[in-house]
């Protein structure tokens, strides 16, 4: 992930590319490995995306939008939610029942919140904030991404300034682990 554009156009790439996944996740029949590899390539970009967006897009919506506090705040306790699913995610093999469970509740729950921000959030934002702050906010997502986290970190800070200062080095440790363990690579 990493796109160009402004900040709504790079996230809303993100958008489609996770859903892409949701979709090959779909298309297998319950118990298939190959769900949970892409569960877990869902869950790197999903890490990803919301770091980026935890550290920039909430920041400026905050800044620029009309109520923008609350909607952020919402924004932020649907990720939270995500993530400890997510987490729950990590730990079940693709042939466990329980796999089938939380995937569906994570497809449901991040369909909704990108409908939201594609629906609400988004439009706001551009009409609120100067076109050149979009593109300077698309380019500090694009770094913010690069040295993201790529696993569930539930009880990690989610607003600046401790994400912005933590999340590199979860970020590094995790792309060892995913190294090591080949997470998120077909096997």
């Amino acid at each position: 992930m990493g796109h160009g554009g402004d900040v709504i156009d790079e996230l809303t790439t993100d958008h489609r590319e996770v859903e892409e996944l949701f979709g090959r996740i779909e298309a297998l029949p319950p118990g298939h490995k190959d769900r949970k590899l892409y569960a877990d390539q869902a869950t790197i970009e999903l890490i990803r995306h919301s770091v980026a967006e935890e550290a920039y897009l909430y920041p400026a919506v905050r800044e620029h939008v009309a109520g923008g506090g609350a909607l952020a705040d919402k924004e932020l306790a649907d990720h939270a939610e995500a993530e400890q699913i997510m987490k729950d995610l990590e730990g079940c093999a693709a042939d466990d029942a329980e796999f089938d469970r939380l995937i569906g509740m994570l497809m449901s729950e991040i369909r909704e919140h990108v409908a939201d921000e594609e629906g609400n959030l988004f439009p706001r934002l551009r009409e609120a904030c100067p076109a050149q702050a979009l593109d300077e906010l698309g380019d500090k997502v694009r770094q913010a991404k690069k040295t993201a986290p790529t696993r569930p970190h539930p009880s990690a800070p989610d607003k600046p300034p401790m994400n912005k200062l933590l999340a590199p080095g979860a970020g590094m440790v995790d792309r060892v682990r995913d190294a090591m363990s080949g997470r998120g690579k077909p096997g």
